[in-house]
């Protein structure tokens, strides 16, 4: 059988025609076939029979139709004249019984070079259309073992067998494989295109080969030729779109050019400068996983499949993304992982749309927040830090002053003052406690400074610039915002807007008390969780602990403290001791002092009088009913003497050379008998008990919003007791295992000590 080959990129226009050629091939000479007008049917009707058996192969037809339009033929073109002659071929042919006519058409519009030579195309498709029967070269289920053929000399079936058995097996465990296709139809597919993952071939030849300047076979022979050797001194069990090394120029170019050099500064900013997100995601995951890569490698995936040439569903889906990041060993929940911190925050240019995702030139909210929280100012971080603390304050406890600069700020006057700096300035807080103005400060013990945590600050910053920067992407006018992703920022904002509030405990926990020589420093420590308190309201609880602030004073304290060695002492001074007196114990207002002294009155404890003219004590009120006024000369009175003044009916006559003792209260003697500085909480200590227990044990049912009055009582109790051991039974009411874990279980982990949960 006779054959003609003719190839239209080898021939040019101005010398060659394509009957001149398929006369040459066929006779030896072009006689007959010499000019540049198509030759009549009758005359290719006689080549071609003559010939028989005959097969032609006319390949790149259209490059030579092409060019053949720019030579001139009487007022006609050369390539009008060889679409003539084209018809009259396969109309020649058609009558032939054992002649064979094969055309080769591009199926790339890339190859029609311009809108007149589409028309050249379409009309060469209209030609052949008439007698053709179309074959395609390259079945889809043939592409992968053809590649494999073109790219490699051999293969070890058996070594391919193992390792494609191995990969099936993990992704079956993993539940990765694609739904619906049976595990025997995917290794089939695997053996067929190993050493390449078979989406490595369906992403190249379906979704790039979509392109209309991709060509599909002969591109993606190329882009695996070039990534085969890139890769060619590496160790791998087989090639996955996550082995792409987009770092190489010229695998790189040969991808972009189909997409757009824009992306190059996408793959810059998210895979490949030093500083790209997918490179920091190692740093995020357990140390056995950090030398895997494995954020280069997702990114890596989702570019890959993130365009698709002639529209269709662009990304990639988790399982996808799995598939291809999977290693021998490795666990697909790292993988999980790894792709949600690449999603949440690390990648710029990544997107995630009906459960897939894919990179777009368009930076996401990541990147828009990141760069809004790079743009936020000192200043802007300082007024915002002031007005989380406003949310932390009511004053109702204490009276709270929010950062003030000058003493004058501070009123001088008997109530417990919380002042907030916002740094831990020990310089300023002498000041505001020697000083009221151009005066010395007289209540100098009713000042308590809270500051930050200097190790705290960081993290609470970070977290404050982040809730400024999604305040401002939703208040942003020129922001356009999917409804997705409003809701996504709304959400992120009512998160940092909660963690700010736990973090501001976190982060202003110092407390500086007035002592009698320097200040001394209380560290609150890591707020409980569900302890949902204002900060002066966690500051008076632990004042209230310490002994420093109280409710309620026993009676006996005063006696045990201020008469052991005296017999009078004066009420206004008594009651002004606590303020003015550095380290003292302070009331939180006078009528504290005022209960306390008709307390002791009434139990016989002291008596309540005055001085007379010559400055002697004379009892009023003695196991009575009495109002104290906390007035000049007003006296309290030790009871002996009270009791020998009632029995006298008057003042007592004492022996030769004694005369009544009083002293400074600023300076209170030293009880005979120990007694606490002050209670803890608002209960009594009874006055003469003698009964000494070493157990105790309490049963009670706690009322509704009571729970901050137990933190005195179990102060006392575990100063008393070395073994403080609690059972606390709750219902009637509800709890998720979530609660339990992190709440309740995370406050004693915090507290250093083990619970029991039943």
């Amino acid at each position: 059988m006779k054959t003609a080959v003719i190839v239209g990129t080898k021939h040019s226009a101005e010398k060659d025609t394509l009957w001149g050629l398929l006369a040459e091939q066929l006779n030896g000479s072009r006689s007959g076939f010499e000019g540049q007008s198509a030759p009549g049917s009758e005359a290719l009707r006689r080549l071609l029979g003559e010939h028989q058996p005959l097969l032609i192969l006319m390949d790149e037809v259209l490059e030579y139709v092409v060019k053949a339009s720019a030579v001139t033929v009487g007022e006609s073109t050369l390539a009008a004249q060889t679409l003539a002659f084209m018809q009259e071929l396969t109309e020649a042919v058609a009558i032939q019984e054992r002649v064979a006519l094969v055309v080769t058409l591009p199926s790339s519009t890339l190859e029609h070079y311009n809108e007149h030579g589409t028309r050249l195309f379409e009309q060469l498709k209209n030609i052949s259309g008439r007698v053709e029967k179309v074959f395609t070269p390259v079945k889809d289920e043939e592409v992968g073992a053809i590649i494999r053929r073109r790219l490699f000399s051999t293969v070890d079936e058996s070594a391919a067998t193992e390792m494609v058995n191995m990969y099936v097996e993990q992704a079956e465990q993993e539940a990765l494989l694609t739904h619906g296709e049976e595990s025997a139809a995917y290794r089939a597919r695997f053996k067929q295109t190993y050493p390449f993952l078979p989406e490595v071939v369906d992403v190249l030849y379906h979704r790039w080969g979509s392109f209309p300047n991709f060509q599909r076979t002969r591109g993606t022979l190329r882009l695996l030729g070039l990534v085969i050797h890139a890769l060619k001194n590496e160790s791998r069990p087989y090639v996955t779109l996550a082995d792409f090394p987009l770092q190489e120029d010229e695998i790189r170019r040969e991808l972009l050019k189909h997409i757009g050099n824009e992306y190059d500064s996408v793959l810059a900013a998210d895979l490949l400068s030093p500083e790209a997100g997918a490179h920091k995601a190692k740093l995020e995951i357990g140390k056995a996983y950090q030398g895997l890569r494995l954020g280069e490698r997702v990114a890596t995936t989702i570019f890959l499949y993130s365009f698709v040439g002639g529209g269709g569903q662009a990304g990639a889906t988790p399982n996808e993304i799995k598939r291809n990041t999977l290693t021998p060993g490795l666990p697909a929940s790292v993988i999980s992982e790894v792709l949600s911190k690449l999603s949440s925050r690390l990648l710029f240019y990544l997107h995630e749309e009906g459960g897939r995702y894919y990179f777009s030139t368009t930076a996401n909210l990541n990147r828009a927040l990141t760069i809004r929280m790079e743009n936020v100012t000192a200043e802007e971080l300082r007024a915002a830090e002031q007005e989380v603390l406003r949310t932390r304050v009511r004053g109702q406890r204490m009276k709270t002053f929010l950062w003030p600069t000058h003493p004058t700020d501070i009123p001088d006057d008997p109530a417990p003052k919380l002042i907030i700096l916002p740094e831990a300035d020990t310089t300023l807080m002498q000041r505001f406690l020697n000083e009221k103005g151009q005066t010395p400060r007289v209540h100098r013990n009713t000042l308590f400074f809270l500051t930050p945590l200097a190790t705290q600050r960081p993290p609470f910053e970070e977290l404050l610039r982040r809730n400024l920067a999604l305040t401002g992407l939703l208040n942003a006018k020129t922001l356009s915002l999917t409804p997705e992703q409003r809701q996504t920022l709304q959400t992120q904002e009512k998160k940092s807007a909660k963690d700010l509030q736990d973090q501001i405990g976190m982060l202003y926990r110092l407390l500086y008390l007035p002592d009698r020589d320097d200040l001394r420093m209380l560290d609150l420590g890591t707020p409980t969780y569900g302890g949902e308190q204002y900060l002066e309201e966690r500051v008076y609880e632990r004042l209230r602990t310490e002994g420093r602030l109280v409710e309620k004073l026993a009676p006996v304290v005063i006696k045990q403290r201020y008469l052991a060695t005296r017999d009078f002492v004066e009420t206004q001074q008594l009651a002004e001791s606590g303020s003015r007196t550095p380290g003292e114990i302070l009331a939180i207002g006078q009528q504290v002092w005022e209960n306390c002294i008709a307390e002791g009155v009434r139990q016989g404890l002291f008596g309540l009088g005055e001085l007379d003219e010559k400055g002697q004590p004379k009892c009023l009120y003695f196991k009575e009913e009495a109002t104290p006024a906390l007035q000049n000369r007003e006296v309290l009175i030790r009871a002996e003497i009270c009791e020998q003044q009632k029995a006298q009916g008057g003042a007592a006559n004492m022996p030769p050379g004694m005369a009544f003792t009083s002293g400074s209260i600023a300076e209170p003697a030293p009880a005979p008998v120990a007694a606490p500085t002050a209670p803890p909480s608002n209960w009594q200590v009874a006055p003469g008990s003698q009964t000494m227990r070493h157990t105790l044990r309490l049963r009670f049912t706690l009322p509704l919003g009571k729970a901050s009055d137990l933190f005195g009582l179990l102060h006392l109790l575990q100063v008393r007791f070395h073994k403080l051991e609690i059972t606390l039974e709750a219902s009637d009411g509800t709890i998720d295992e979530t609660e339990i874990e992190e709440k309740v279980r995370e406050t004693f982990r915090q507290m250093g000590t083990d619970v029991e949960i039943k």
